[in-house]
C-alpha cells in the first residue's frame, strides 16, 4: 500500500494483512448496514410509534429530519476526513449515530423522537461518506469493484429486510428495539475499526499541527442545505409552494447560498472547494448522480402505490415488485468492471443510463391494468441498468484524485445524489398530484386517493387516475435519465484521468 493509503496494523505476513483488511471491510459493511437499515426499518413501525407517542401530523419528520441531517453533513465530514483522516471521523460519526439511537429508544414524545432522529442523521452522514471513501483507500483500482459491490449488496439486503424487520420488532417486541438493535451492531463495527485500522500520518498535518478547519464555512453550508432541503421536503405538503413559509424559506436559502460562496472563496481550506466543480470529471459525475437520485424516486416511492391501487396486489406482493431491482443492481455492479475495463468508465455509464431511460420510458406503455410480472420485469432490468451506471462513476471519480481529496470528492458525489432524491420527491409528488387533480376534477391528492383505495371506496376512474399519475412520474424519471446521459456525453471526458495507484 502507498504512503497515504490506510495500512492494516499487525504482522508483515501477507496472509495476516489480508485477514486484518478483511476485518476492516467487515466493519465497513456493518457501518453501512447501520445507515442503510435505518432508512427502511422505521417505516413499517410508524403506526405503533404514533399510537404510543402521538404526533401523527408531524411523523413524516422522522424520515425528513434524518434525511436532512445526513445530506447537509456529508460535505463537512468529507472535508474533515481529508484533514484529520478517515478513522477519527468514522469513529466519531458512529458514536454520534449510536448515541442518537439510544436517545431514540428512550424518546418520550414525537418531538423528542424527531430531534433524536436528527442526531442519528448527523452520525449517519459520517457513516455513508467515510465508508465509501475508505473502501477506495483500502483497495487499488483493479480491486475496488469487489468492495463496492459488497457495499451495494448491503444496501440491497437492507432494502428487502428492513421493512420486514421493523414490522416484526414493532409487532412482537416493541418499536424501541428498532433503535436498540443498532447498539450491538455499531459496537462491533467500532471495535473492529479501532483494533484493525491504522492510518499513517496525514498529509494535512505538519509538525504535529493539523491544518485549520473552515468551521465558519461548515456552519454556513449546514444552514444553507438545511433551509433549502426543508423548503423542498415541506413544499406542497405542509404548505403550498407559493405560500409565505415556502417563499420565505427559498429566499433565506438563496441568501445563505450567496453567503456560502462568499465565505468559501475567502477560506484557506474551504469545506466545498472550487475544484469540485471546476474539474470536468467530478462536475459531470456530481450532476449525473444527482439525476440518479432524482429518477430513483419514481420506483421507490410511487411503484408500491401503483402495484396496490392499479394491479390490486397485497402490500407484501407490492413490496416484492419493488425489491427485485435490489437483486439485479449489485449483481450488475459487480460485473460492470468487465465492461469499463474494455470501453472506459464514461461509456459504461452511458450504456447503463441509456438503457435506464428506455426502461423508464417503457413503463407508461404497459397494458392497463396489466399483470404483476410486467412491472417486475422492468424493475429487474432497471436495477441491472443502474448498477452498470452508478458503480463505474463512483469507482472512476474516486480514482482521479489522491488521498487528500478523496473524502471531499466522495462526499460531493453522495451529497448530489441525496439532494437529487429530495428534489425528486417534491417534484414528482407535485406532478402526480397535478395529474390526479386534472383527472378527478380536483378531488384530492395521491395520499387521499390511496387511503380511499385501501378502504375499498375508490371507483374505476380513480384507479385509472392513479395509473396516469404514476405513468407521468415515470416519464419524468426517463427525462432525468436522459439528462444524465447528455451531461456525461457533453461534460465528462471520454477517458477519466485516473491516477496511478
Amino acid at each position: 500500500m502507498g504512503g497515504t493509503t490506510p495500512a492494516i496494523r499487525g504482522g508483515t505476513a501477507g496472509r495476516q494483512d489480508t485477514r486484518r483488511r478483511g476485518a476492516v471491510v467487515a466493519a465497513l459493511m456493518l457501518a453501512m448496514a447501520l445507515a442503510a437499515l435505518d432508512s427502511t426499518v422505521v417505516s413499517t413501525a410508524v403506526p405503533q410509534i404514533v399510537g404510543d407517542l402521538g404526533g401523527f401530523s408531524v411523523f413524516s419528520w422522522l424520515f425528513s429530519g434524518y434525511l436532512l441531517a445526513v445530506t447537509v453533513s456529508l460535505p463537512v465530514y468529507g472535508k474533515l476526513s481529508d484533514t484529520f483522516g478517515r478513522k477519527p471521523v468514522l469513529v466519531i460519526g458512529a458514536a454520534v449515530f449510536l448515541a442518537g439511537s439510544l436517545l431514540c429508544a428512550v424518546a418520550w414524545n414525537m418531538g423528542a423522537l424527531i430531534a433524536f432522529r436528527i442526531v442519528q442523521g448527523l452520525g449517519g452522514g459520517a457513516l455513508q461518506g467515510t465508508v465509501q471513501t475508505l473502501a477506495a483507500d483500502l483497495y487499488p483500482l483493479a480491486e475496488r469493484p469487489r468492495i463496492q459491490s459488497k457495499l451495494s449488496t448491503v444496501w440491497a439486503v437492507s432494502a428487502v429486510a428492513g421493512p420486514g424487520l421493523g414490522g416484526v420488532l414493532a409487532t412482537y417486541a416493541d418499536w424501541r428495539w428498532i433503535f436498540l438493535l443498532n447498539l450491538p451492531i455499531g459496537a462491533a463495527a467500532l471495535w473492529l475499526i479501532s483494533r484493525h485500522l491504522h492510518e499513517p500520518q496525514r498529509p494535512g498535518t505538519e509538525n504535529g499541527r493539523h491544518a485549520r478547519v473552515d468551521w465558519r464555512g461548515a456552519l454556513t453550508v449546514f444552514a444553507c442545505g438545511g433551509v433549502l432541503l426543508t423548503a423542498l421536503v415541506q413544499g406542497g405538503v405542509a404548505w403550498s409552494w407559493l405560500s409565505a413559509p415556502s417563499l420565505a424559506l427559498f429566499a433565506a436559502g438563496l441568501a445563505l447560498a450567496l453567503a456560502v460562496v462568499w465565505v468559501e472563496r475567502r477560506a484557506a481550506e474551504p469545506i466545498i472547494p472550487g475544484w469540485v466543480w471546476r474539474r470536468r470529471t467530478i462536475a459531470a459525475v456530481n450532476l449525473a448522480l444527482g439525476a440518479l437520485g432524482l429518477l430513483m424516486v419514481a420506483p421507490s416511492v410511487f411503484l408500491p402505490t401503483y402495484a396496490q391501487s392499479v394491479l390490486g396486489l397485497a402490500p407484501v406482493a407490492a413490496g416484492f415488485v419493488l425489491s427485485v431491482w435490489t437483486l439485479s443492481w449489485p449483481l450488475s455492479a459487480a460485473l460492470s468492471q468487465h465492461v469499463y475495463r474494455r470501453i472506459g468508465f464514461r461509456d459504461t455509464a452511458l450504456l447503463g443510463i441509456g438503457l435506464a431511460a428506455l426502461i423508464l420510458g417503457a413503463f407508461p406503455f404497459l397494458p392497463y391494468p396489466g399483470s404483476w410480472w410486467q412491472p417486475t420485469l422492468l424493475m429487474l432490468l432497471l436495477g441491472g441498468a443502474l448498477g452498470l451506471f452508478q458503480l463505474p462513476l463512483i469507482v472512476g471519480v474516486q480514482s482521479t484524485v489522491g488521498w487528500s481529496e478523496r473524502g471531499t470528492t466522495t462526499a460531493s458525489v453522495l451529497f448530489c445524489r441525496q439532494t437529487g432524491q429530495t428534489l425528486g420527491a417534491s417534484l414528482f409528488g407535485a406532478v402526480a398530484n397535478g395529474v390526479l387533480a386534472a383527472r378527478l376534477g380536483g378531488a384530492g391528492d395521491l395520499d387521499s386517493v390511496t387511503r380511499a383505495w385501501d378502504a375499498g371506496t375508490a371507483p374505476e376512474t380513480t384507479r385509472r387516475a392513479v395509473a396516469a399519475a404514476v405513468h407521468a412520474v415515470y416519464l419524468g424519471a426517463a427525462g432525468a435519465a436522459a439528462l444524465a446521459f447528455v451531461v456525461l456525453l457533453l461534460v465528462a471526458p471520454r477517458r477519466f484521468p485516473v491516477l496511478n495507484d
